[in-house]
């Protein structure tokens, strides 16, 4: 397995412009981690830096919803306003506009998890030691559009029937006449397979490419760190400060758009085929 990205960082760090070494550029290396326990060779279970992220971000979230929460008041302090800012965001600027207030109140709990959980793994790309975007890594936002799949095809069948829900997935229309076994094919083929699939690598995709960005200018500024490169290296630097900053921005943008997306799927079972 490829080394950890820190330890491929400390040791190129006499690695400059000029000095006859070639620029130690991010790749699919940098995604790739060492287990911190464990071994990554097939045999049992391991446990690695990525895991231990999600595992922190978890416990983050659930102790800032528990200690803003488990004693509300009606004057709410600054940690409850924030939780309750947050929370409300998410049922009113996105479950209710797209679900409707009746039908869409019992997805409220869901649809905050989600937010806050992939808001969390975006987050730690920018954080000092963690630096690394858990929703990078394919399997995350996979397994996340995986419960959204799950709960949009249970949705789908309960609310319509079997017939209704196929009918719902396939937008069958009778009035198409001789074109409707090709429009239904495409329909079923981008709900039941592109959808999911689509999901789940909007998300992945942004985030790595966000990283490998930040690296590519992070080791830039550090490589052209010599002689007349220093000037370079300055420019370089400016652009990790503006892609952090535009990094923060995405990182919400796509913890919002993923839940939006959940949220169209649940709306459109729910909705009744005609």
């Amino acid at each position: 397995m490829s080394a950890d990205p820190t330890q491929v960082l400390a040791f190129e760090t006499d690695c400059h412009i000029f000095d006859g070494c070639g620029f130690p550029g991010p790749g699919l290396h940098s995604f790739m981690f060492e287990p911190l326990w464990g071994n990554a060779d097939g045999d049992g279970l391991y446990f690695n830096k990525v895991m231990l992220l999600a595992l922190l971000g978890s416990i983050i979230i659930v102790a800032f919803f528990w200690a803003a929460f488990r004693k509300p008041k009606i004057v709410p302090g600054k940690l409850q306003m924030v939780a309750e800012a947050g929370y409300d965001f998410v049922r009113r600027g996105i479950v209710y506009e797209f679900i409707g207030k009746k039908e869409g109140e019992k997805y409220v709990p869901l649809m905050v998890s989600i937010f806050f959980f992939v808001w969390m793994m975006n987050l730690w790309s920018v954080i000092p030691v963690a630096q690394f975007p858990v929703t990078s890594i394919i399997a995350y936002p996979a397994a996340m559009a995986a419960i959204v799949y799950i709960l949009w095809m249970t949705l789908t069948f309960k609310k319509n029937g079997f017939v209704g829900g196929l009918k719902n997935l396939s937008g069958y229309d009778k009035s198409l006449g001789p074109v409707l076994p090709l429009v239904m094919g495409i329909e079923l083929l981008s709900n039941v397979i592109l959808r999911p699939f689509t999901h789940a690598v909007r998300l992945f995709a942004n985030m790595f490419a966000g990283h490998t960005l930040l690296l590519l200018f992070t080791i830039a500024s550090w490589y052209l760190l010599n002689g007349i490169g220093i000037a370079y290296a300055g420019v370089s630097f400016v652009m990790v400060i503006v892609m952090t900053a535009f990094e923060l921005f995405v990182q919400a943008v796509q913890a919002y758009v993923f839940v939006l997306l959940a949220c169209n799927y649940v709306q459109g079972a729910l909705a009744e085929h005609h």
